[in-house]
């Protein structure tokens, strides 16, 4: 259990730290940095058998890893723009509403209020909230739903690491020309930043601290966690990000903000609890 909290700090103190690394290096450098560790890591470690595998096998992969990649590009589009805490809840309504859905319990109706209010109070602050930041935190949500069934999907057709480790290099290559292309300076104005090798350096340690550490964690509790546990303790992500923000981003939240993260982490643990759905089969962010 300690070694998913673990993993979870890893993950926000990760997406905080590459937040406050945005004026060196664009979003999407960040993301594609982030991304491109991950992928050599993975590569080495698991070392994936790509003979024997049908179009079938290979379009699920492929699917899988685009899903990843506009997750992690999304999500970091959106911390550019909005509060972390406030970004991470609104994505989590993603693998929430799968968890609804894969639910037809009448009481499930009480979780979708409880998250609903939760967005509503957000709301409360539209004022004060970049629109484009909320729509890319919903963007990272259905991204990240996507995530959740391909993630499956590929995990049946592919052996142990196999796939995730040829998603991550799709992820990869999908980001890749919106950095060639420098689009985040043409829209945002946004330095690319790969002109400095610091940038390179502070991008690995940004995917050891987002991906490798968590994944190890996750990845080495799972084999003794229940995964419904584990679920429910991945729930805790939003008030996570928020207090990492605090701590490197200096980002304070005004009560009513907190009130909504916090009616989000608890309509995520009753959706877990009472589903054995998707929300259950959660997987980490890579």
């Amino acid at each position: 259990m300690l070694l998913v909290v673990a993993g979870i700090v890893s993950v926000q103190l990760g997406a905080a730290f590459a937040k406050d690394l945005f004026n060196l290096a664009a979003p999407t450098t960040m993301t594609w940095l982030r991304l491109l560790t991950s992928a050599v890591l993975l590569w080495a470690v698991a070392r994936p058998r790509v003979r024997g595998h049908g179009s079938t096998d290979w379009l699920v992969a492929a699917g899988f890893g685009v899903a990843l990649g506009l997750m992690n590009w999304s999500i970091y589009q959106s911390f550019a723009r909005i509060p972390l805490g406030v970004a991470v809840t609104i994505e989590f309504i993603g693998p929430l509403g799968l968890a609804v859905l894969s639910s037809r319990r009448p009481r499930d109706l009480l979780w979708v209020g409880l998250a609903a209010l939760g967005v509503g109070l957000l709301g409360l602050h539209r004022a004060s909230l970049d629109g484009l930041g909320v729509a890319y935190a919903v963007l990272a949500g259905l991204a990240w739903a996507a995530y959740i069934l391909l993630s499956q999907r590929t995990g049946a057709r592919w052996e142990g690491l196999d796939g995730l480790a040829v998603a991550s290099v799709v992820a990869t290559v999908v980001i890749t020309p919106l950095v060639l292309t420098g689009a985040d300076a043409q829209v945002a104005g946004w330095d690319p930043g790969l002109g400095q090798a610091r940038v390179w350096v502070l991008g690995a340690l940004i995917g050891v601290l987002s991906s490798v550490i968590p994944y190890s964690c996750e990845m080495v509790a799972l084999r003794s966690l229940k995964p419904a546990v584990f679920s429910i303790l991945m729930s805790l992500e939003p008030a996570a990000a928020a207090l990492a923000a605090i701590l490197v981003l200096h980002e304070l939240l005004a009560l009513d903000q907190w009130i909504a993260i916090g009616c989000v982490v608890v309509a995520s643990i009753g959706a877990t609890r009472s589903s054995r759905g998707p929300l259950s089969d959660i997987q980490p962010n890579v």
